[in-house]
């Protein structure tokens, strides 16, 4: 079996000065790394480098540029206050960054507020058909295979007349389905939104993605999440999307938005 995420992410290796992980070309998206690995080989970075960090509670990551060869990573403390921790890493490839994520952490404290936002209805994952139709497994980007996808609800690219897309996914490799860098890894799984209502082969390219984590300690079941994200506009060579991932009992764990370049 190909490397998984556990096995990229014990690869880490270096010092203060930096770390690094080679990344496998089954984790390639063209010329660039998948945008969830870097995203989380960032996060790994952080807990590496930074001692006592609470739950991760969002982050901002720019994909600043395409990740061609082994990143080196590297991660700074801006401020420690008393529940919320904020830092900063970064990805470079020889003398360019090519990835930038600010991170907040954040104690847990007694709120007498709590909504929730439950999951839409479903089929279990295994009612539902492959995201990807064995005959289309040749054109899909090499990372997707390390994923086990299925479409509940939307349209696969270049296929539909609506922006959204909805699915079952989680890591095929059974070791890398628990922890936050493991979500955070699949978080970016889905094409986006708008590729369902484009006709043409053509290249998109995330630019920047926030996520928001709404759970101390991330769990699900067989290591399955509803995985959703809705275009809510377009204009320009740009859109814009709103991302959702539930677990298998309903709760909300991400919500996120992400800005993508489309070149169609």
């Amino acid at each position: 079996m190909n490397e998984g995420w556990n096995d990229i992410r014990d690869a880490i290796q270096g010092d203060g000065d930096g770390l690094s992980a080679p990344i496998p070309d089954h984790w390639r998206q063209g010329r660039t790394c998948y945008g969830g690995m870097t995203a989380a080989l960032m996060y790994e970075a952080a807990l590496q480098q930074v001692e006592d960090l609470p739950p991760l509670r969002s982050a901002i990551v720019n994909f600043v540029g395409p990740v061609t060869d082994t990143p080196v990573l590297t991660s700074e403390l801006l401020r420690r206050g008393r529940n919320v921790t904020n830092l900063s890493s970064r990805a470079d490839v020889g003398e360019q960054c090519v990835g930038r994520a600010d991170f907040l952490f954040g104690a847990s404290r007694t709120s007498e507020v709590g909504v929730d936002f439950p999951a839409p209805d479903a089929p279990l994952p295994e009612e539902c058909e492959l995201f990807t139709p064995e005959f289309t497994k040749p054109m899909v980007p090499a990372f997707f295979h390390n994923f086990d996808t299925r479409l509940i609800a939307g349209e696969r690219p270049m296929t539909g007349t609506e922006g959204y897309i909805r699915t079952w996914s989680r890591h095929m490799d059974p070791a890398s389905r628990a922890g936050t860098g493991s979500l955070l890894c699949l978080a970016d799984v889905l094409p986006p939104a708008a590729l369902p209502l484009i006709r043409t082969m053509a290249p998109v390219s995330s630019m920047s993605w926030i996520v928001n984590i709404l759970s101390d300690k991330p769990e699900t079941e067989d290591g399955w999440w509803q995985v959703e994200s809705r275009l809510t506009a377009a204009g320009g060579g740009y859109s814009t999307q709103v991302m959702r991932i539930w677990n298998t009992a309903g709760e909300l764990v991400v919500e996120g938005m992400q800005s993508i370049a489309i070149f169609a």
